[in-house]
């Protein structure tokens, strides 16, 4: 093949990838106006559009700024976030396994969060009977975030100093997260009744809960992670040739992966915080854009983030549409959807080998 030939086919191959993010970009958009337009109350999208202009009837302003809109900010930003972590820590880590959940992060956060609620008093049940507010979430947060560190303080050990396997390192999340969904057990079994409805309400996850203040948090600690790995790209990407390949072409693996694993680990107990657990986006997400994008960490990151908002921004919209107006837990929701759809890829790449 002659020079320019290859040229011609590289760029025809840059340009498709391009396309699929930008048409990727679009759905996200168009099933964010399908979540604003469908609903309990019945909005049309004529109704929608005029109320999105601050036109339309007060009562469809309402619904859409005070109830829908927060929820789809939230259900986007978190996506972002969660996937975008996901797909760094799997480079970082070189498993394909990794991500927040997996590895025993979102469940140190969990546990944090119950022992701001139980021992900390960081959770009230709210006047209405079948809603939890939380008197302090940003202590909520900070014993989230602490409690997030724990395992990502371990599994950065056994990653730069024992140097093990893939395998046990998704064994050490699995045994990490039993360890602390037992923590949180006990914390339940010696609180009362009402703490321990605060607990479960935000192990659930809801999308509901979560205002302009903390929709900012949010988007500020989700840009600036996603602005890092970003900025990493060139790095993950030589780190997939190797360790000692990415330290031969000046890349500081051992900083890249501390920082990394730091900084998502931040994203996530943030998000989880705020959401409660969230499974199966920040895994499935970067497994899924794999196959249109490849591994090329300049448009795998993005279309990871993409794919995230996209998938909770589907799962919060099924969660409040299957049984209204009752709405299902956003987090096993997205179990449901995730779980099968993750074994089905497993068992295609299996078919392919």
């Amino acid at each position: 093949m002659s020079c320019s030939a290859y040229k011609g086919s590289y760029t025809g191959y840059i340009r498709r990838k391009k396309r699929f993010l930008a048409l990727l970009l679009l759905l996200t958009v168009l099933t964010a106006f399908a979540a604003l337009a469908f609903g309990p109350a019945g909005l049309s999208l004529r109704e929608t559009a005029a109320a999105l202009f601050g036109f339309g009837s007060p009562q469809a302003r309402t619904i859409l700024f005070q109830i829908r809109l927060p929820r789809i900010l939230t259900a986007i930003v978190a996506g972002i976030g969660l996937a975008s972590a996901g797909c760094i820590m799997q480079s970082l880590l070189k498993n394909p396994l990794a991500s927040a959940s997996t590895l025993g992060v979102s469940q140190g956060a969990a546990f944090g969060a119950a022992f701001a609620i139980t021992v900390l008093n960081a959770g009230v049940q709210s006047p209405t009977p079948d809603t939890v507010s939380f008197s302090d979430p940003y202590l909520i947060f900070l014993c989230a975030f602490a409690g997030s560190l724990l395992p990502t303080v371990l599994i950065l050990m056994l990653s730069c100093f024992r140097r093990v396997s893939p395998e046990v390192m998704i064994l050490t999340g699995a045994a990490l997260s039993s360890f602390f969904s037992g923590g949180v057990m006990m914390l339940q079994y010696f609180a009362d009744e009402l703490k321990i409805a605060a607990v479960v309400f935000w192990t659930f996850g809801n999308l509901g809960n979560t205002a302009g203040r903390e929709i900012a948090i949010m988007a500020v600690v989700t840009t600036v992670s996603f602005l890092f790995f970003y900025l990493n790209r060139w790095n993950c990407n030589a780190l997939q040739t190797g360790e000692n390949s990415a330290k031969g072409l000046g890349v500081d693996t051992d900083r890249l992966r501390i920082g990394g694993m730091l900084i998502a680990s931040l994203t996530a107990s943030v998000i989880v915080s705020y959401i409660g657990i969230i499974n199966f986006v920040g895994l499935i997400a970067p497994h899924l854009m794999r196959r249109p994008v490849g591994s090329d960490y300049r448009y795998l990151l993005p279309a990871s983030a993409l794919c995230g908002s996209l998938l909770l921004l589907v799962s919060d919209t099924v969660s409040r549409l299957i049984l209204p107006p009752v709405v299902l837990p956003i987090g096993a929701v997205t179990t449901f959807l995730g779980a099968p759809l993750f074994l089905f890829l497993i068992l295609k790449g299996e078919h392919h080998r």
